[in-house]
């Protein structure tokens, strides 16, 4: 019974020892479980006031005390509330009375140091020490390197390091000079400890300096007191001890938190590229932390332990929606109900004339006749899933139809027509037929021209080393062939040898197919040159690559590496070699320097900056109009050696943390390998690591937004060959010409008898650039009216892709979507039966081409546009959104909306959807199941994929609707559309974890 704990003047002295002695035995005995009874029956309070009593007697009867305070540093470990209990009972005195009175007595002064301790863990209590003396006394305690009384120095450090978590008493502590007392203390330690035999008492010591530096005081004096350079050069010894790890770690946490804060090495971090908008409209500046990428800029900020993958950034509980009239489907319009009309041209398989089949047949293959003036172009057989590993692909001469008007013309307009339905009857019998027939012109005239100048455009050169690629031209070509300083073939000839030796065996893909498709799209920089892989094609790797391996103890050495250019400068080069702002300060094709070149489709680098002789820091470009969003790179480097070990910093990626963490390779592809037959994109690198190092945006250069860290990715690479071109990015580069003239392939080698293809313009993006719509579903078994009738009645499923331009990889599973839906595999034929598919396969055209990582030209996120966006800023999701709500008027809102994602810090395939309950549920809300009634029917589609679908896991899946995401395309398709099973799928940029894909390390 603690509330009449025993302990007065008048009680036994026996009956008080065996009290303590026996708690301190069940205590010792027991679990955790019975010290939280003993604290919750008011143990700590009994205790302090025994304490309290105890102090009050003259002599001091340590028999009796020496246990108290025991109990007392037990206890107070695990009570929360143990410091204000303390304060609660004027006890900080008297804790501090007795040290005072037992400093000659070091058994009796430790245990008072343990309980000083324990009170310290709260704030306030520990600044009340503060001022009362305690670090005074705890620096009479804390000696020099001695091996006498090390358990009460342990126990004094241990003590001032609790206390130093007060801010107050950190700066009570710099005033004071105790830092640089700190300083030559662990020196001291450092230098004699030579058998490791006090690692606590030096990582103490260590843990006294990481509080004291979460101040900026701390910081600038730790600065002036050449700390870094005294906990750098003592880390060296310890490097080779894994038993010292504890040491390298708080020395590794604090060099990088004291490391000199600096801007970004650019002019600004606005990027390099500006779109003007349209009218008067001006690009918002994104607020730092809009989407809770950044970490806290608090001075006290934790260093979180990023080692660990399963700590996900997970939406708190305050996120979540809980206003269930929110949570409601709202059907409601964005925009006037007449608008609608001219979306029904977007859906002309809903009136379609099928009474011309034969005709139409007839028609089809005097179109192909008619292509065979083109060049051969690949035309692959669509396979089945089980035929995948066997294909056989052939050439064929057949023509790149339904083309559409040339998007080249400046003053090319798309407009939105509302046609009849007598119009549409004979747009789909003769105008499509005129189109087509248009587009083999066009391709006709397109391959007169010189493949390499078409619109300006030309190859990228290749390596210096001409042997590597004489081999493949005619011997009468060989004296063509011109290299200049840059290795840019100069000779059309010679490119047109090398398409016509392109070996045509990559599936759905062709270089000529490319280059009349790249010629047409509009960028902001203009771009001149195509991009080897992009051009030429790649095949999937020939087999499974592992994830790579951790190393231990990679991290901290780039970070030790990044400190020794600080205090070690001597042999940083710090030499631009790219630079987009300032091309005349660029050092192209110095001696011993790698050239770099981003200025492609698609291509992501700002500026490459020489450290040493094999290490370059490089920096990516923001999004157009935006002064953020560093996450994708794509870009060429060259002039390379063999076998050397180049080590490139990208040093302003933005998210806390990345999948390079946990196994993930950057990709390489080199031009050589794919002249020599293997055109391949790889997983390459070694030594990666992404961590958060010492670069800020400032308000002055980031246009008023403050306080956001950067992150370093690290990573080195050994070519495979001298001089060679290669190209590194982020993910597989997918760019918009590869998904024009993929859809090309797909749509002329379709079984036009089954496959029913329709490929329209969705609308015209800002940059001027056409946004593909297509519908595809299976052509009706006959003209009978009951035939046609289910054909009519298919139900939509919606289907969009690469609404972020750095997602490639949603690129990726959108191009499988496509080619197993117009393939001949009998579930391919059975969805095309049941389902009419409507799929914008690319939502962000401009900014996919113009390298930006996840905006639009307008600056926006355009997954956050979804509530009220606009026709003038953005366009492709104000029309994909007006289909929507077309298809819901005429009551033919799709079945299934699913919006394809990647995701940079989980494995595997998973999806988020919508749900009210659930939502409800984990922000702790009652839910009156008789009133909130809901169709479990979303968690359907997920449950199936996770059972046939090898790379998908259900326990990914979250149904939860946050706050932040209300204007995603998942939840307002949802809540207005009355979409139950409305998803985004994420896909990862690493691997799986699990099932068949599994990858291990």
């Amino acid at each position: 019974k603690f509330g009449v704990f025993p302990f007065q003047s008048s009680c036994d002295k026996d009956v008080i020892l065996n009290i303590l002695s026996v708690l301190t035995d069940l205590l010792s005995l027991g679990t955790s479980r019975r010290i939280h009874y003993m604290i919750s029956k008011g143990g700590s309070e009994a205790l302090l006031q025994a304490l309290t009593t105890a102090a009050q007697t003259e002599p001091l009867d340590h028999s009796t005390l020496l246990p108290l305070l025991r109990l007392l540093a037990r206890v107070g470990q695990r009570d929360r509330k143990f410091g204000l209990k303390v304060q609660k009972a004027d006890a900080t005195d008297i804790i501090l009375s007795l040290a005072r009175r037992n400093l000659g007595h070091h058994l009796y002064l430790t245990h008072c140091l343990w309980v000083l301790q324990v009170c310290a863990s709260n704030v306030t209590t520990g600044a009340t020490l503060g001022i009362n003396g305690a670090m005074e006394l705890l620096f009479k305690v804390i000696t020099p390197y001695s091996k006498r009384h090390v358990r009460t120095v342990r126990a004094a450090i241990e003590a001032l390091a609790a206390l130093l978590k007060s801010k107050s008493n950190s700066r009570r502590a710099v005033n004071r000079g105790y830092l640089g007392g700190l300083l030559r203390l662990y020196q001291d330690w450092h230098h004699n400890d030579v058998s490791n035999n006090y690692i606590y008492i030096r990582r103490g010591l260590l843990l006294c300096l990481k509080h004291i530096t979460n101040i900026q005081l701390g910081r600038e004096t730790f600065l002036g007191s050449r700390g870094m350079e005294i906990l750098f050069t003592s880390v060296q010894d310890c490097l080779s001890c894994k038993n010292l790890d504890p040491i390298i770690t708080t020395v590794t946490q604090i060099l990088r938190k004291c490391y000199p804060k600096e801007p970004l090495p650019v002019a600004s971090v606005r990027s390099s590229y500006s779109f003007p908008l349209p009218g008067n409209a001006k690009a918002e500046l994104p607020c730092e932390g809009s989407e809770g990428d950044y970490e806290s800029d608090g001075e006290e900020e934790d260093e979180k332990d990023l080692d660990n993958e399963d700590v996900e950034n997970k939406e708190e509980d305050y996120d979540l929606e809980t206003d269930v009239n929110k949570l409601r489907s709202r059907p409601v319009l964005d925009r006037p109900e007449e608008e609608l009309r001219q979306y029904e041209a977007m859906c002309p398989e809903l009136s379609h004339n099928f009474q011309e089949l034969e005709s139409e047949s007839e028609e089809e293959k005097t179109l192909e006749d008619r292509a065979e003036s083109l060049p051969s172009t690949p035309s692959h057989f669509i396979p089945s899933a089980t035929f995948v590993k066997h294909l056989n692909y052939r050439w064929r001469n057949q023509s790149v139809t339904e083309m559409g008007p040339d998007p080249g013309e400046k003053d090319f307009k798309i407009p939105l027509q509302s046609w009849t339905k007598k119009e549409k009857y004979r747009w789909d019998q003769t105008d499509e037929k005129r189109d087509i027939a248009e587009a083999v012109q066009d391709a006709d005239s397109c391959e007169e021209e010189d493949p390499t100048s078409s619109h300006g455009l030309a190859l990228r050169p290749l390596p210096k080393d001409a042997a590597c690629y004489k081999k493949m031209f005619y011997s009468e070509c060989e004296g063509s062939i011109n290299t200049n300083p840059g290795g840019r073939l100069e000779s059309s000839y010679t490119l047109t040898n090398l398409l016509e030796k392109h070996q045509g065996d990559i599936p759905f893909h062709s270089p000529h197919f490319y280059i009349a498709r790249a010629k047409c799209v509009k960028s902001i920089p203009d771009y001149k040159d195509l991009a080897f892989p992009d051009f030429w094609g790649h095949q999937p790797p020939p087999y499974s690559k592992p994830m790579l391996e951790r190393k231990y103890g990679v991290q901290r050495d780039k970070v030790l590496d990044d400190v020794r250019r600080l205090i070690q400068p001597g042999d940083v080069i710090g030499r631009t070699v790219f630079d987009l702002d300032e091309p005349s300060c660029s050092s192209p094709g110095a001696p011993g320097c790698l050239t770099f070149f981003s200025k492609f489709e698609s291509g992501n680098l700002r500026k490459a900056i020489q450290v040493r002789e094999f290490e370059y820091d490089l920096i990516m470009n923001a999004d157009v109009n935006s002064n953020q969003h560093h996450q994708w790179f794509y870009f060429e480097v060259r002039d390379m050696k063999l076998a050397v070990p180049y080590r490139f910093n990208i040093i302003n990626c933005e998210k806390f943390n990345s999948q390079f963490n946990y196994g993930m390779q950057l990709v390489m592809y080199s031009v050589k390998e794919a002249l020599q037959g293997r055109p391949r994109w790889l997983r390459a690198g070694h030594d990666i690591r992404y961590y958060k190092n010492h670069y800020r945006c400032s308000a002055a250069a980031g246009g008023g937004v403050r306080g956001k860290f950067y992150y370093t990715l690290t990573f080195s690479i050994k070519f495979p060959h001298t001089d060679d071109v290669c190209y590194l990015a982020y993910h597989y580069p997918y760019t918009y010409s590869t998904m024009m003239s993929h859809l090309d392939i797909l749509e002329q080698n379709r079984n036009p008898k089954k496959v029913y293809w329709r490929q329209q313009t969705l609308c015209q993006t800002l940059g001027g650039n056409l946004c593909p719509l297509l519908t595809i579903t299976a052509m009706p078994e006959s003209k009978k009216g009951d035939d046609l009738e289910q054909f009519y009645k298919r139900p939509y499923v919606f289907l969009m892709a690469r609404v972020h331009p750095g997602e490639s990889n949603a690129s990726w599973v959108m191009k499988g979507t496509l080619e197993f839906l117009v393939s001949s595999d009998p579930i391919a034929d059975l969805l095309r039966k049941c389902f009419i598919f409507k799929i914008v396969p690319m939502l962000n055209p401009d900014g996919v081409i113009n390298g930006n990582h996840r905006c639009s030209l307008s600056g926006d996120d355009l997954n956050r546009q979804w509530l009220a966006p606009t026709s003038r800023l953005h366009p492709t999701i104000y029309h994909a959104k007006g289909l929507l709500y077309y298809l819901r008027s005429i009551g033919r809102a799709p079945l299934v909306f699913c919006d394809y994602h990647g995701h940079s810090q989980k494995k595997n395939v998973f999806v988020y959807g919508c749900s009210i309950k659930e939502t409800l549920w984990q922000a702790g809300c009652m839910v009156d199941t008789d009133v909130i009634t809901e169709d479990v029917g979303y968690r359907t589609l997920p449950k199936i994929l996770d059972k046939v679908a090898p790379a998908f896991v259900m326990n990914s899946c979250s149904f939860l609707v946050e706050k932040s995401r209300e204007s995603t395309a998942r939840v307002v398709v949802w809540k207005e559309m009355g979409v139950l099973r409305s998803y985004t799928m994420e896909s990862t940029y690493c691997g799986c974890s699990h099932g068949l894909y599994k990858v291990s390390k």
